[in-house]
């Protein structure tokens, strides 16, 4: 590329997660502290921490934490590009619930490495419960290597989703009420 940047192809990532709540029930856990907390404390990983957790007036939050996959759960391929433990920032962004709805953005970067994803989120009603819609792309840019690189990082963000899923189901089902 006349610039020299490198630029890679991001990989698609859909997934969708069922909840047997509400929308108030899943939107009141995420806009609340003690649930990024929670989550965080319990399935956030080696070295989690919430950076800052903030409320808007309007009823929406942003919310930016730090996670970290420890070197030895790494695929080889990633830790050959960068050795270590993998540092993710990632921020969430929830906004109010309207027309029985609420949108939501994240993003995920990885410290030191030109690799991250970014999407967007919908909560919705379905049936007696809601559903959480997340659409995204992982890119790592890095020649040659970065699509299968890419695929790993979407691998493991669909495990990470899966994880939060069946926490934040445990954690309504302890807290709503």
């Amino acid at each position: 590329m006349p610039d020299g940047s490198v630029r890679g192809v991001s990989r698609r990532i859909e997934h969708s997660s069922e909840y047997p709540f509400s929308v108030a029930d899943v939107h009141s856990a995420l806009t609340s502290e003690q649930y990024w907390r929670d989550r965080l404390a319990e399935v956030g990983g080696h070295d989690a921490r919430l950076v800052r957790f903030e409320e808007s007036a309007d009823g929406g939050v942003t919310v930016e934490m730090t996670q970290a996959i420890p070197e030895a759960q790494l695929p080889p391929m990633v830790t050959a590009v960068k050795p270590g433990d993998m540092i993710i920032r990632r921020t969430e962004e929830w906004s109010a619930v309207q027309g029985g709805a609420a949108s939501g953005t994240f993003s995920a970067e990885v410290d030191g490495a030109p690799a991250g994803a970014h999407g967007t989120q919908t909560l919705a009603a379905a049936g007696s419960g809601s559903t959480v819609t997340l659409d995204a792309h992982a890119e790592v840019r890095i020649p040659l290597i970065g699509g299968r690189i890419e695929a790993a990082v979407a691998d493991r963000i669909l495990e990470l989703v899966e994880g939060e899923t069946t926490f934040t189901i445990e954690w309504i089902g302890r807290n709503a009420g």
